[in-house]
């Protein structure tokens, strides 16, 4: 039993690591990185830093970054990327 949980939490944690490295790629392949940077805010848009920071422990911080990212008539721009990929984003922005 000790030895299934283990290895169950040493592969999370290696899937986790693996993520971890992928999503700032992910961010820039997706286009988020011309308008965002990681650490501080650029012509009135906040990093992602600032972002994960101002949703940190909101429940529902995922559902409202995607749908502000989603609002066609909102201000963000038209996202090219897979659905996926911007809830993947979204989701390594939030555990910054």
């Amino acid at each position: 039993m000790k030895v299934t949980l283990l290895s169950a939490a040493i592969a999370a944690a290696m899937l986790t690591a693996g993520m971890a490295q992928a999503s700032p790629d992910l961010a820039k392949s997706a286009g988020c990185a011309k308008c965002h940077e990681m650490d501080k805010t650029k012509k009135g848009v906040p990093g992602f830093k600032e972002t994960a920071a101002q949703y940190k422990g909101k429940a529902d911080a995922e559902a409202t970054i995607l749908k502000k990212i989603n609002d066609p008539k909102g201000d963000h721009p038209e996202m090219k990327a897979k659905p996926e990929e911007i809830q993947s984003v979204v989701k390594w922005i939030l555990s910054l």
